[in-house]
């Protein structure tokens, strides 16, 4: 019999697990996402995290521009199946030099072996969605480093470079929530009509958050607003993709979507509508108060128990096609 050690295989992460990291990696999401009812509860919190750890690679201040871009590509292998490199090898070789101050995100690049085993435990439809959008960002980011200063500093010059990487960061996060939300064979055939909004709706998040830490960003190296683009011409561009993600919403809300994915997908958009009201009025760095996050979550709560969407959601989508 041989005494060689047997390799140890990681264990999905308990649900007590997967609550702290997002509570300790994410904002907006750490709220939204316990909204959702399972199994979607575990497939996009799960997506989240993969996406975090990309995020994390991506903005990896004390890395060059190619050392970034050599570990997304060794994370891209890690979501091929079989993976073609070792998870627990490479978050080792990532943690030599953290590349955050972050400790919730470190912990998190600590724990890759569990967080893919807890991918692989997923039912299949869903796994395969998670690893076919998390890899298309991850090489959209990786496509973004490369026009990057050698050291890694980046800077958009135009609005359609904004529009695009604004497409791989969160575009494509509504996309992957959209092909989640489809398998629901009560949504599949609206599926057309959501794809369509999906890629708007993550934009004009991005958008507001891009706005809101403007001033951060360019401190860290981190220009997004192009220099020959004016401000007022991003809000009106977020402000419009505002307007699709409530069309978003409410083609859920028509087609008999669950109580659950109105919440998760509702309190984002109404969250960023008046964090965006907040910046047309006072500027880069404004964010919206505890108590107005409170505030807005109990009133989505209220009107989903009537049946209904807020009314700032119907308002901004504005008159139903065909309706009277």
């Amino acid at each position: 019999m041989s005494d060689a050690p047997t390799a140890t295989v990681p264990l999905p992460f308990r649900d007590e697990e997967l609550a702290d990291f997002l509570e300790r990696t994410s904002r907006t999401f750490a709220l939204a996402i316990p909204l959702l009812e399972e199994p979607l509860r575990r497939e996009v919190g799960l997506g989240y995290l993969l996406l975090r750890v990309a995020d994390t690679l991506e903005d990896a201040a004390p890395w060059t521009r190619d050392e970034r871009r050599q570990a997304l590509a060794a994370f891209e292998t890690l979501l091929e199946e079989p993976p073609g490199a070792d998870a627990e090898a490479l978050s080792r070789e990532w943690l030599t030099r953290p590349p955050s101050e972050n400790a919730g995100y470190l912990d998190l690049l600590a724990s890759t072996p569990t967080l893919l085993a807890s991918l692989d435990a997923l039912r299949p439809e869903a796994g395969a969605i998670l690893r076919h959008f998390v890899r298309k960002t991850v090489q959209g980011m990786g496509q973004v480093l490369a026009g990057a200063s050698e050291g890694g500093l980046l800077r958009l010059e135009s609005l359609q470079a904004l529009r695009d990487y604004c497409y791989i960061v969160a575009g494509l996060v509504g996309e992957l929530l959209t092909e989640l939300f489809v398998l629901d064979p009560r949504l599949a055939p609206y599926a057309p009509n959501l794809r369509s909004l999906a890629p708007l709706f993550g934009e004009g998040l991005q958008l507001v958050n891009i706005l809101k830490d403007a001033r951060q960003d360019r401190k860290e190296g981190r220009v997004w607003l192009p220099d020959g683009v004016q401000l007022q011409d991003v809000e009106r561009l977020a402000g419009e993709d505002l307007v699709a993600a409530a069309r978003y919403v409410r083609a859920l809300h028509l087609a008999g979507a669950p109580r659950d994915v109105l919440a998760f997908t509702t309190l984002p958009l109404l969250l960023a509508q008046a964090t965006l009201e907040l910046l047309v009025r006072d500027g880069a760095g404004a964010k919206v108060s505890r108590a107005v996050v409170s505030a807005q979550l109990n009133t989505l709560l209220a009107a989903l128990d009537r049946g209904m969407l807020p009314e700032a959601v119907e308002a901004l989508a504005g008159p139903v096609p065909g309706g009277p």
